[in-house]
């Protein structure tokens, strides 16, 4: 198991993403003495009968009320307690008041690294061994019950954050190796003792950004994986389209040039290298056409359920258009004449990029929220100020709004790329849209079939459901503590619903590489079908898959043949209509976890193979590997 060092300074998101996964912690020797000195300080200043918030004053709207040097009712039962050190038991035992599930151990990991790192910028007066014992919490592996509801991302995450301190002096609850089990007990089990707190040790516990930074880091590193997949969900789709790749061209986005965007359109170009269908000549591709007993003039070809057939275009309807006839045979099958393809195959790279593009900006404001200090007060030791209050000065960083508005940004646009993920889909198993591929990717000769029909309704309701939790929390606040807090950001409900949002849209992804992989394998079939019949029959055989022919005899009909003779022979002699190469990885890993669809059969297997293919990255693997030549 690896061990990650931390300073204060330097945690990354990948670090993080590995505690969070496991990872142990270390803290860097160097850093002890800036963190004991702060602590030393607030314990000097306190002796010096100096006022401070939250060590020496209440908290919130109870800050200007000093604590005396005993209590009021001297027989009030303090369970041995001295004053400041039940100011501080208490305020984590009052806040922790969080409702709902529990958060999932990666996340309460992150959060206790964030802390831990934040702490040891050695301005909070925490004590080295109450910040050792938090240490050692993470790495005897006790992972705090946190339920999910109860912050307002400020004062920072202090409910949530609570839960996690309270282990630390035995209470609460804590899972350890997965029993769910009171603060007391978990210590017990790993041979660790609690905690009695001191001087700003509850405030420095409980006062910070970490939960809304944990489930922000951790959706970032999920949605950064979903960004690949989705360039490469698309770029699969492109390729049952026998689509067109100039609008991914690199002198195209040098002309708008949106990092993500740039970056969207460069791995669709990396994707589609290699292709034998994007931009194959239209005429190529045939259009679908419902199977019969005499469709086909051998027992193996005859073994498939569809038909394919093209449209002639007669000589007199050619006219201003014969420049265009000596390039391109003139016969309409699946493709369109058109020189481009709809919204949600060439925007991609707008679409994707802009998605891209709200990830940097959130991966921005989290790499310097991950070496940030934000509790309060700021303890000061070392400046040079005759009064404390310019040594321990009360400000604002615990509040999350840095990080909310990133977040609100994120959850605008994962309803964004799941809706353009669903239109490809819709596009796909739609027959007046899915340039010649069957209605609902299925044969369906006798009527009997619905295909992949109900898979599009699956994706309509998720991106509907993602739309509507995309409203951003951060707009919203409702004032707390008696109004002295009367402004607050809702961050922990951003990261919260970012998280959960973020595996709903690569459930999307996962039914499109589904439903794309389906459609392919049907282009193809469609096109080597054609191929395999222009080398069994001559022209008039081959000719009987043509509408709008002339009739025999007539004055069109030796062009007609000629025409039909030439097309035959050009199909005849290519041998291969095979996808990208990285296109053709991602095939065969979802070919691993779901079969084609020959015949109607129950497919929600198939839908749960395919979100848990997506999850796990298999087909994001696949394709690595097929690019980069490694494992």
């Amino acid at each position: 198991m690896s061990t990650i060092t931390l300073d204060g300074h330097s945690l990354t998101r990948e670090s993080l993403v590995a505690i969070a996964r496991g990872a142990r912690v270390e803290v860097a020797s160097a850093h002890w003495d800036a963190v004991q000195k702060a602590a030393d300080f607030i314990a000097e200043q306190v002796a010096l009968q100096e006022p401070i918030y939250g060590v020496t004053t209440g908290f919130g709207s109870n800050a200007n009320r000093l604590l005396g040097a005993h209590p009021v009712r001297a027989d009030r039962d303090m369970a041995g307690l001295k004053l400041h050190e039940e100011l501080q038991n208490n305020l984590i035992v009052t806040h922790a008041v969080c409702v709902g599930e529990p958060f999932a151990s990666d996340v309460v990991r992150a959060m206790m690294a964030i802390r831990i790192n934040t702490l040891l910028r050695g301005h909070s007066g925490i004590r080295v061994s109450t910040l050792q014992s938090l240490v050692d919490l993470l790495n005897a592996d006790v992972v705090p019950v946190i339920p999910q509801l109860g912050s307002v991302g400020a004062s920072g995450d202090l409910a949530p954050l609570s839960h996690l301190a309270i282990v630390l002096l035995g209470g609460g609850e804590a899972f350890v190796d997965g029993e769910r089990v009171n603060g007391a007990e978990a210590l017990k089990r790993r041979g660790l003792q609690p905690v009695r707190l001191s001087y700003k040790e509850g405030l420095a516990l409980n006062n910070g950004t970490a939960q809304m930074l944990a489930t922000g880091v951790l959706a970032l590193q999920r949605l950064q994986d979903i960004a690949d997949t989705a360039d490469i969900a698309a770029a699969m789709t492109i390729e049952a389209f026998a689509g067109r790749t100039g609008a991914f061209a690199e002198e195209v986005h040098a002309l708008r040039p949106h990092p993500g965007q740039v970056e969207a359109a460069a791995h669709l170009r990396q994707l589609l290298a290699g292709s034998e269908l994007a931009d194959i000549p239209y005429h190529r591709v045939p259009t679908f056409a419902g199977w019969a007993p005499d469709s086909w003039p051998t027992a193996e070809l005859a073994k498939s359920t569809f038909d394919i057939s093209w449209w002639w275009i007669p000589t007199d309807q050619r006219h201003g258009r014969e420049k265009f006839y000596t390039r391109f045979k003139p016969f309409l099958g699946g493709k369109k004449h058109q020189p481009q393809d709809s919204y949600s195959l060439r925007c991609t790279p707008q679409v994707h990029g802009a998605f891209r593009d709200a990830l940097a900006q959130a991966a921005r404001v989290f790499d310097i929220e991950l070496n940030s200090l934000t509790d309060n007060p700021i303890i000061f030791p070392d400046a040079d100020k005759p009064h404390v209050e310019d040594k321990v000065i009360s400000a604002g960083h615990f509040h999350g709004m840095p990080l909310a508005l990133a977040l609100s940004y994120l959850k605008a646009a994962i309803p964004v790329l799941a809706s353009i993920s669903e239109r490809r889909l819709n596009k796909l198993v739609d027959p007046a849209t899915n340039d010649g591929l069957p209605a609902f990717l299925c044969g369906n000769e006798d009527a009997t079939e619905s295909g992949y029909m109900i898979v599009q309704y699956t994706a309509a309701a998720i991106v509907n459901d993602l739309a509507t939790r995309a409203h951003p929390a951060s707009v919203y606040s409702v004032p707390t503590s008696a109004n002295a807090e009367d402004h607050v950001s809702m961050g922990a409900n951003e990261g919260r619903h970012v998280l959960s949002m973020a595996e709903d849209l690569g459930k999307v992804l996962g039914l499109e590489l589904m439903t794309a992989a389906q459609a392919l394998d049907w282009r193809r079939t469609m096109i080597e079908s054609a191929c395999e019949l222009a080398r069994t029959v001559d022209a008039e055989g081959f000719a009987t898959k043509f509408r709008r022919k002339p009739l025999p005899g007539s004055d069109s009909w030796s062009k007609f043949l000629e025409e039909v003779d030439a097309l035959r022979d050009e199909l005849a002699q290519l041998r291969t209509v095979a996808p990208a190469p990285a296109v053709q990885a991602a095939l065969s890993a979802v070919r691993q976890e779901i079969a084609f669809l020959h015949r109607d059969r129950a497919l929600d297997g198939d839908a749960q193979a395919a979100v848990r293919m997506e999850r796990e990255g298999k087909v994001l693997a696949a394709v690595k590997a097929q690019v980069t030549g490694g494992p």
